[in-house]
């Protein structure tokens, strides 16, 4: 039996994203139905607090595929998302400009702030430093993940290609990839202990194949992810 559950909020949008996040799939693996239409207000409810209430029913083949996936195929995920830099000297001379142009414009904006741009075979890398800098990383680099899909979609601008842009700001990937790794060692002493498995927060593919990499010559625990993008989370667990 498909399951369904009822979330609430302000508006309906709000209210679906509540029910994605606790169902942790995304829209398109749900069916939705509106059951309190946030414009359909009678004059004694006027003063009430707004609440829309939205059915969120998982299909079956969100469901289905709902499960724990191994590091193998999580890790395949990452390769797909990884995107090659697949240019031709032109096209990456195209993306640098895009970049730089913005970034110019920007720095305006935060005078504080320095850029550089390089690459390497892979990647295209952007690192930002200064006063402010920190100001755009926000709660565990959310801020900077969302600055660097907007600075991947600016750079790819008329270039047929794909570059992959890799977004760093005041070192903060190294100090986040060695805080996951040390958190990934002391969970995993944490399940040898208790014997009991320990699921993490949703974190994107390029946090879980920290994990995962961090625990892949153990011999005594191993690494799963299962949900949906963009709730995939980590297991370890005892081998």
């Amino acid at each position: 039996m498909a399951k369904t559950i009822i979330a609430e909020g302000k508006t309906s949008t709000e209210a679906i994203e509540k029910g994605l996040k606790e169902l942790k799939v995304s829209k398109d693996k749900v069916e939705i139905k509106i059951l309190e239409n946030e414009e359909k207000r009678s004059f004694f409810s006027i003063l009430a607090p707004r609440v829309v209430k939205v059915e969120l029913t998982l299909k079956e083949d969100a469901n289905n595929k709902k499960g724990k996936t191994d590091y193998k195929e999580d890790k395949e995920t990452y390769q797909k998302e990884k995107s090659v830099v697949a240019l031709s000297q032109e096209e990456l001379a195209k993306v640098k400009e895009n970049l730089t142009i913005f970034l110019e414009e920007f720095s305006k904006i935060m005078p504080s702030i320095q850029y550089e741009i390089h690459s390497d075979e892979e990647y295209v890398y952007v690192t930002l430093n200064g006063e402010e800098a920190g100001k755009l990383i926000g709660y565990r680099g959310e801020t900077l993940n969302a600055m660097q899909t907007i600075l991947s979609a600016i750079a790819n601008k008329n270039v047929e290609g794909k570059a992959r842009i890799i977004l760093d700001i005041e070192n903060y990937r190294e100090k986040r990839q060695k805080a996951l790794e040390e958190l990934a060692d002391k969970l995993a002493r944490t399940v040898i202990r208790t014997g009991k498995q320990i699921t993490l927060e949703p974190m994107s593919a390029y946090e879980r194949k920290i994990i995962h990499n961090r625990m892949q010559g153990s011999q005594r625990v191993r690494t799963y992810s299962i949900g949906e993008e963009p709730y995939r989370k980590v297991v370890i667990t005892k081998k």
